[in-house]
């Protein structure tokens, strides 16, 4: 199953302007998909609420990335990238 995914605009400036590649984003999106599926897998997910329901939130290291998964139309895109204490703002 192939999954499209898009970046907005923000999350490409944040990995831009902090010499960051896609690949940790579509690394982290990987294992994001195994644990919807129901593998066991080391990751941390969680579905976010208020402002931002609806998107899920992946936690690597200092950085968050939230994201809105249409699972019916196998797509997902990055609404925002940015460190802990600035991704909620």
């Amino acid at each position: 199953m192939n999954w499209h995914i898009d970046f907005s605009a923000s999350s490409l400036k944040f990995l831009k302007q902090n010499n960051l590649d896609e690949s940790l984003v579509f690394e982290k999106l990987r294992l994001a998909f195994r644990k919807f599926k129901g593998e066991d897998v080391n990751i941390n997910v969680s579905k976010l609420n208020g402002k931002w329901e609806g998107f899920y939130r992946i936690r690597s290291g200092k950085i968050r990335i939230v994201v809105e998964f249409q699972f019916e139309r196998n797509r997902a895109f990055i609404e925002e990238i940015d460190w802990r204490g600035n991704v909620y703002k």
